[in-house]
């Protein structure tokens, strides 16, 4: 597979902020403490690219945290309990 054809469909963490609407320190910061379920990849030169389904859990962990109230260590539990259904 070709480098481009790799990297189609990536897009920087400033891309991803203006996607997602949640600024960029708060995806550092929820890459962290969400780091099983968020996992963007890395260029040979650090810089994050989010996938279309890092994009999708930010949205989800948007949503638990500042819409639905989760805590962190709540919304991790969900997520983990909706990667054990969906494994089931």
């Amino acid at each position: 597979m070709s480098e481009r054809r790799k990297s189609e469909g990536l897009v920087s963490i400033s891309v991803a902020s203006k996607i997602t609407a949640v600024e960029i320190h708060t995806l550092r910061y929820w890459e962290r403490e969400f780091e099983e379920f968020l996992e963007p990849v890395r260029t040979d030169g650090g810089q994050r690219r989010y996938r279309p389904e890092d994009i999708q859990t930010v949205f989800t962990i948007k949503r638990l945290v500042r819409d639905e109230m989760f805590s962190i260590a709540g919304a991790r539990k969900y997520l983990a309990r909706q990667r054990s259904e969906r494994a089931a």
